[in-house]
């Protein structure tokens, strides 16, 4: 298990040297957090650790929640990953790696995260196209992918695990399982999309490819299938392309109508 400096935050509140904290055991402290431990001088209590809630309101994962502005910035001066020093005034080249420190705009984490928010976009604008066509609940469908974006966003900021992507019900074995025998599950065969297919179903597919495309971007950022939360991030986009395929068989079976 990783330890997020914005998780030692929720305990400090207000930081103070020499305070304690409360980790699990056998944790271990993301780069940031061991920032935050050496800068306040703080005193590590190790207990075993508790499992929280996956489920969040109405049986939903907990991301699939509305939109919330993501970043609580340190209050210490936060340090440059180029030249190791304290950055007082920022300067329009560096942005906010994560609370503690200032990287780069052509940072790969920073590359990673503009693409996964313009993802989130796309989704949310692929959601007003399916509501426009008289489809609530792909709508709906489609705001837990946005949400799944931002969950990602999250989870590469904080540097912690991301949690596994569900819709429909579904969790990821099972939509693995759909999508990879569409005429068993669903009565359809594999998409190939043509020119006269509706205009809904190619923006879900151009939605597909963008979700494809990030994930390579995602595994530049983080080239080692081992690393500690980046590995999290690459498989969630994998999944998330199968999702978004899943909307698209399931938009197929439906005749292309509204579901």
């Amino acid at each position: 298990m990783i330890v997020t400096e914005s998780a030692l935050r929720e305990q400090l509140r207000q930081p103070r040297a020499g305070a304690q904290v409360t980790v699990p055991r056998g944790a271990t402290l993301s780069p940031s957090a061991q920032d935050l431990v050496a800068h306040w001088g703080l005193v590590l209590v190790e207990a075993d650790p508790v499992e929280s809630p996956r489920a969040g309101p109405a049986g939903r994962a907990s991301w699939d929640r509305p939109s919330t502005f993501p970043v609580r910035l340190g209050t210490a001066t936060p340090t440059c990953t180029t030249c190791g020093g304290p950055v007082d005034v920022k300067p329009d080249a560096l942005t906010q790696l994560d609370a503690c420190h200032l990287a780069p705009k052509t940072h790969p984490r920073i590359r990673l995260r503009g693409r996964v928010d313009s993802l989130q976009a796309l989704a949310l604008l692929t959601a007003a196209r399916a509501r426009e066509a008289g489809s609530a609940e792909l709508a709906r469908h489609l705001g837990t992918v946005a949400a799944y974006c931002r969950e990602l966003m999250s989870a590469e900021y904080n540097e912690r695990a991301a949690g596994p992507v569900e819709v429909d019900g579904l969790d990821e074995a099972a939509v693995h399982d759909v999508t990879h025998d569409p005429r068993g599950r669903l009565g359809v065969d594999h998409l190939t999309p043509g020119a006269g297919d509706p205009e809904l179903l190619h923006w879900l597919n151009l939605l597909r490819c963008e979700v494809r495309e990030v994930e390579v971007l995602a595994l530049e950022a983080f080239g080692s299938p081992h690393h500690p939360y980046g590995a999290s991030v690459v498989h969630g986009l994998n999944r998330l392309s199968s999702v978004v395929y899943y909307l698209e068989l399931k938009l197929v079976a439906a005749g292309g109508s509204p579901w």
